[in-house]
């Protein structure tokens, strides 16, 4: 018999498996001046939007487009924030809203078919853009006119998407985008 001793392996993790356990995953915080200019990017897009809206007399800040906002200015590389994906998503949601709308009414059970419905039309169209779904639910439950709602959608997501351009080329952010089609 040899001289070491044989310790058994504790059959409890230890505090440095559980710490490991119980570590975030989440990715790194980015630098505060990458936080900085997006977030300024995306109000000044929003009230950019608010502005049109007023000067023109007509809505172009509805609640899907903050969330639109969201994805290019924060997290800018995703294909879900591309320009294909923010302003066909958003085109191709609202116009299975106003299908659904034609065909089934203005019910939440309507809505909720316009919603899960946008998903797969986005999808056939590779333009994943999750805010787009809600656009879909708006149109239903709201029943805008598509004229002037459409062209005005079309407008304000090109305006996110510029903005988003603008601010992807200060250097500080990602640049945006990473692909156009």
């Amino acid at each position: 018999m040899s001289d070491q001793t044989v310790t058994a392996t504790p059959a409890t993790p230890d505090a440095t498996t559980k710490k490991r356990r119980f570590a975030s995953r989440a990715p790194q915080r980015p630098a505060l001046a990458v936080i900085a200019v997006a977030t300024t990017g995306s109000v000044l897009a929003l009230l950019a939007l608010v502005g049109l809206g007023a000067l023109l007399d007509q809505v172009w800040l509805i609640p899907p487009l903050a969330a639109s906002a969201a994805l290019v200015f924060g997290a800018p590389a995703l294909p879900l924030a591309q320009p294909r994906s923010v302003i066909g998503g958003q085109l191709l949601s609202a116009l299975t809203g106003f299908a659904v709308l034609a065909v089934a009414g203005d019910s939440a059970w309507a809505a909720a078919t316009a919603g899960g419905l946008a998903l797969g039309v986005m999808a056939l169209g590779r333009t994943p853009h999750s805010p787009a779904a809600a656009t879909a639910v708006i149109v239903v439950a709201q029943e805008p006119s598509a004229i002037p709602f459409l062209p005005v959608l079309a407008g304000a997501t090109v305006v996110l998407v510029v903005v988003g351009i603008l601010v992807g080329r200060t250097g500080v952010t990602p640049r945006y985008p990473t692909y156009w089609w």
